[in-house]
């Protein structure tokens, strides 16, 4: 028999408790337990930030994170930056710029976006650049995206 570990957070503002297998990693909980697919795995090393959710107002691949480490925590996945029924600036932004394309590095993306500009309010293009540095794309040419985040500025 397994033994198994009460996890007890908060996410996308809802408090839950879901048994989990000591060793699991928070993309797993997420993903498989919750069903919050919008957080993808791309490479499970921590490179490319598919996996990226905010955990207690960090940024983080969750594909490093045991779910250990978010007992009593507050996780935000990209199924939490919508508001009442309301896309956030950024998900607006990222529609508008069509900078989604495939769509597999959006999540990651608009949390990484969503942290900067809690961070700074008017990036330049500079400070959008590093700020989305651990986030990779393969489909955009990262312009639509840079776009989206200046106009999510605004």
């Amino acid at each position: 028999m397994t033994e198994t570990l009460q996890l007890v957070m908060t996410v996308n503002g809802q408090a839950c408790a879901v048994a989990v297998h000591p060793f699991a990693r928070l993309l797993d909980v997420l993903r498989d337990d919750l069903r919050l697919t919008g957080t993808k795995e791309g490479c499970g090393e921590g490179e490319c930030g598919a996996c990226t959710v905010l955990l207690n107002g960090l940024v983080v691949n969750s594909c490093l994170v045991p779910a250990a480490q978010a007992q009593g925590a507050e996780v935000v996945t990209v199924e939490g930056l919508a508001e009442g029924g309301n896309l956030s600036a950024v998900q607006t932004a990222f529609l508008k710029f069509n900078a989604a394309q495939c769509g597999f590095c959006s999540p990651g993306m608009m949390l990484s976006a969503t942290d900067l500009l809690r961070r700074n309010a008017h990036p330049s293009e500079d400070d959008i650049r590093e700020g989305l540095a651990g986030n990779l794309c393969r489909c955009t040419g990262y312009s639509k995206i840079l776009d989206a985040v200046t106009e999510a500025s605004k």
